[in-house]
């Protein structure tokens, strides 16, 4: 199996949004070299990209110009999280029409891991569309982490979980 020294957190704007600083800081802690965030533009109204820019070491890429990933991104584990309904479905029918969506669609034809999120409330997640995409992604090979629900509806998969997605993934620092 092929190990990473690159981890993309990819994330889509739901109201879990606000919890990437500590997803980027446990993804830190695993000790890799190289972190480079992504916001969809939504993500970007519901959590201020300087937010994640001030966490010392990790990139906030908001342009296919930026050089952290031109030519190409660079091969890496995509962490997808929080990954809203909107996101989800597309990303599961090929539709790439923004920065984010475009990482994990490659990321899934380069075959390099893959692990979505959702973030989704119980009607959401109960949708038809939402439950072919999620039995989609996995035989394209994409690791799906449920959302998890703590007694007041599903929500975003907890960090720990997330990262033990992410850790296998992992060239030992």
């Amino acid at each position: 199996m092929e190990l990473f020294d690159v981890v993309y957190l990819l994330m889509s704007g739901t109201t879990t949004a606000v919890r990437a600083p500590e997803i980027l800081r446990g993804i830190q802690g695993l000790g890799v070299p190289t972190v480079i965030a992504i916001p969809t533009p939504n993500a970007a109204r519901v959590i201020a990209p300087w937010s994640l820019a001030d966490i010392p070491g990790v990139r906030v890429v908001e342009s296919y110009f930026d050089a952290a990933i031109r030519p190409r991104p660079p091969r890496g584990v995509v962490l997808f999280a929080p990954c809203s309904f909107n996101s989800l479905n597309k990303l599961a029918h090929g539709i790439a029409d923004n920065l984010t969506l475009s990482v994990a669609a490659e990321a899934i034809g380069r075959r390099t891991p893959v692990v979505v999120a959702p973030s989704l409330n119980q009607p959401l997640l109960e949708h038809p569309v939402a439950q072919a995409s999620l039995a989609t992604l996995p035989r394209w090979g994409v690791r799906v982490v449920p959302p998890v629900d703590e007694g007041t509806g599903p929500r975003l998969a907890n960090t720990a979980d997330l990262l033990a997605a992410v850790a296998p993934h992992l060239r030992p620092a």
